[in-house]
């Protein structure tokens, strides 16, 4: 059986099992010639499978973000792709590879930034991490990027402030911390008991910052 054989659509499953199984496989067993065969198939006519690919793909980016880092450029092209789910789904990837890839990813900052202004809640989420983990790696992307982690902290319904707040760690420094921590106080009316207290937690982490 090849590895494409092995995803959702093709198990006749519809569930994200087989490709969230698939993709513990080939990161076990760092099978760099199944996750092309996966990566190839991200332009498939067939958009299930083209779904359950991405979904393989960024599942191997949560256990061992070096397998697929060389993948830079197929996720990034996917920010073209017309379907929603694609473009999430390579948030979700480049996210998990910005810290290895920034200069790659970097070139393509005008796009991401549009996107992720017209993207999809999980867009925003992982955009954030994008955005912070590629601030984390140089001062001028930093300097681009910090006010947008800020204006989006800022704006977001309060249940995501909790969440947003956390993505950001990345980003923040001893210099840059105030301002994320005046945020996050001064919407603390807005959030309910449980978000409360998540908060408050993100905000010791905040503060034992000290690089």
């Amino acid at each position: 059986m090849s590895t494409i054989d092995k995803i959702a659509f093709h198990q006749n499953i519809r569930n994200e099992i087989p490709n969230q199984q698939l993709a513990k496989e080939l990161a076990t067993n760092e099978d760099l010639m199944g996750i092309r065969e996966i990566v190839e198939n991200l332009d498939n006519c067939n958009k299930n499978v083209r779904s359950d690919c991405l979904k393989v793909l960024y599942e191997i980016g949560y256990l061992n973000p070096f397998l697929i880092q060389d993948h830079v450029q197929a996720f990034l092209k996917l920010l073209d792709s017309k379907e929603n789910r694609m473009i999430w789904g390579a948030f979700i990837a480049l996210a998990t590879i910005a810290h290895l890839r920034p200069e790659e990813i970097w070139g393509e900052i005008d796009k991401l930034l549009t996107k992720f202004k017209q993207g999809s809640v999980i867009t925003e989420v992982w955009g954030i991490k994008l955005f912070a983990s590629l601030a984390a790696t140089r001062v001028d992307y930093a300097k681009r990027l910090f006010p947008i982690l800020l204006e989006t902290l800022e704006t977001c319904i309060p249940r995501d402030l909790p969440t947003h707040a956390e993505n950001m760690l990345p980003a923040i420094t001893k210099g840059n911390q105030t301002s994320i921590l005046s945020i996050i106080t001064s919407r603390e009316s807005e959030l309910s008991s449980a978000q409360l207290s998540r908060s408050q937690k993100i905000k010791k982490k905040i503060h034992a910052i000290t690089r």
